[in-house]
């Protein structure tokens, strides 16, 4: 089986019967479908239940939350990528899983390009093929169009102790242990942005932080943010680049030595990863 697709629902019909319209229509068939409701009351359960012989496995059961929902999905699968599609969010193509696995890959985790979907408005978001450190520290990709080997989430499921951000926290480790990430320059899903993690900005970036600053030393955060700054001012032109800075420049003197260097390697990782994929 090469494809595990879970999609998680909650009193979402309309949502949910979109998802499922996109994905009976593909023509790729390498795949299990597995469907975790989390007791939904607004018809959802018999929605499910009309569609049900396309799923390998469902439920209609209250939970924990997304990530529990999530957790139960990656018990249940058997194949070799994850995809989550949850209620609201449609493949972009009828043959979009047929292009992504029209070859074999090598990479741990495959994002693609998403587009997001907000009051009638469209906004397409293309990732970068390789991303630094700082990016991932500020950014996050779309699970709607990452496909993640089912070894990494079932050795180290998501964690239930976040309502947000915990499949950021996934990302930012994985990049850190120093697996292969590949961009597949497609865009691969339509990304309902009403669910909780578009509205709920403020519980976002609170867990994020907490996340930052479990993850990563407060050195280092507080070097991230100036590196960056100093950026941002050589790409408005208002200071010189680096190698013309010498010792006069004041503020390039806030980035400490040693700290620059870890930050190097660590974005170093990054690159090479990014970059050998296949």
């Amino acid at each position: 089986m090469t494809l595990s697709i879970i999609t998680v629902n909650l009193n979402n019909r309309e949502g949910l019967q979109r998802t499922i319209d996109s994905v009976a229509g593909q023509t790729f068939a390498d795949y299990e479908w597995i469907v975790i409701d989390g007791g939904s009351t607004d018809g959802s359960r018999e929605l499910i239940e009309q569609y049900q012989d396309r799923f390998a496995y469902w439920c209609c059961e209250p939970d924990k939350g997304i990530y529990n929902a999530m957790n139960k999905g990656i018990a249940h699968a058997r194949g070799e990528w994850l995809l989550f599609l949850n209620s609201g969010d449609w493949l972009y193509e009828d043959t979009t899983l047929e292009k992504v696995f029209a070859k074999e890959h090598e990479a741990d985790i495959l994002y693609g390009n998403v587009c997001i979907v907000k009051e009638d408005t469209l906004q397409n978001i293309t990732y970068p093929d390789n991303f630094s450190f700082y990016w991932l520290m500020n950014s996050n990709f779309s699970h709607q169009a990452t496909f993640v080997r089912i070894n990494l989430l079932r050795n180290s499921p998501y964690n239930e102790n976040y309502q947000i951000a915990s499949d950021w926290e996934f990302f930012l480790k994985s990049a850190l242990k120093g697996l292969c990430f590949k961009h597949i320059n497609e865009t691969i899903a339509y990304y309902d942005a009403y669910g909780i993690s578009s509205t709920n900005t403020d519980k976002n970036e609170e867990e994020r932080m907490t996340i930052k600053k479990e993850i990563v030393s407060p050195c280092i955060l507080k070097d991230v943010d100036i590196i960056q700054k100093y950026y941002d001012l050589v790409a408005d032109e208002q200071i010189p680049a680096i190698d013309t800075l010498r010792k006069k420049n004041k503020f390039f003197h806030q980035c400490v030595t040693m700290n620059l260097i870890l930050m190097k390697t660590i974005n170093r990782i990054f690159y090479r990863k990014t970059q050998n994929g296949d």
